[in-house]
């Protein structure tokens, strides 16, 4: 899955435009490189986020196509 939809399904961010340019801009790093949108996300990888001077941290456990309000959580793991 690309790394601009998979922020958008997880719900770590809102809308896939803004994940896209998030990632244009370089405030997404997968396993500590900068990465673009086109990125194919896979089970275990390290993604940061940075959000003005708050930086997240998560690891990727699933990666489905679709996921519900509720499950968007279990989509990943902050560390």
């Amino acid at each position: 899955m690309r790394l601009d939809k998979y922020l958008k399904v997880s719900r770590l961010i809102k809308r896939r435009t803004v994940a896209n340019d998030a990632c244009d801009v370089g405030r997404v790093t997968v396993n500590g490189k900068p990465a673009k949108a086109s990125y194919q996300v896979k089970v275990g990888d390290v993604l940061e986020l940075a959000f003005g001077a708050r930086t997240l941290k998560v690891e990727v456990l699933q990666t489905p196509e679709h996921a519900g309000k509720n499950d968007a959580s279990l989509l990943y793991r902050e560390i």
